[in-house]
């Protein structure tokens, strides 16, 4: 799916994308940047809580192409450079992590059985 096509069927708010075309083959949602780094597959958007420049650094690594921002928590600047620099997109949402984690689910239709 592109990027451009999951903001609009799942009403996320776009910060920072670089790429709208770019494909998102899978999701993963995870707090921990270790484990991040250990399972999230590359395409994947990465739904998240940490609202810093590291969770950029650790999206390039795995070769995931966004970072979407939970519970509306604020992106601060230094974060937008780093993805801006990267390449990497920044979406943003009120949503909590698990109605985001469904949509981002349903709408790629990935089945969590």
């Amino acid at each position: 799916m592109k990027l451009k096509d999951m903001i609009v069927a799942c009403g996320l708010d776009p910060v920072n994308v670089p790429d709208a075309e770019a494909e998102i083959r899978s999701a993963y949602t995870s707090d921990l940047l270790s484990d991040v780094v250990a399972h999230c597959p590359e395409g994947a958007i990465l739904i998240t809580v940490q609202n810093h420049k590291n969770t950029v650094a650790v999206c390039t690594l795995v070769g995931a192409p966004a970072i979407l921002i939970a519970h509306k928590r604020e992106i601060p600047a230094d974060m937008r450079e780093a993805a801006t620099r990267e390449g990497v997109a920044l979406l943003h949402t009120s949503d909590s992590q698990f109605a985001v984690s469904c949509k981002v689910g349903a709408v790629l239709g990935i089945d969590s059985r």
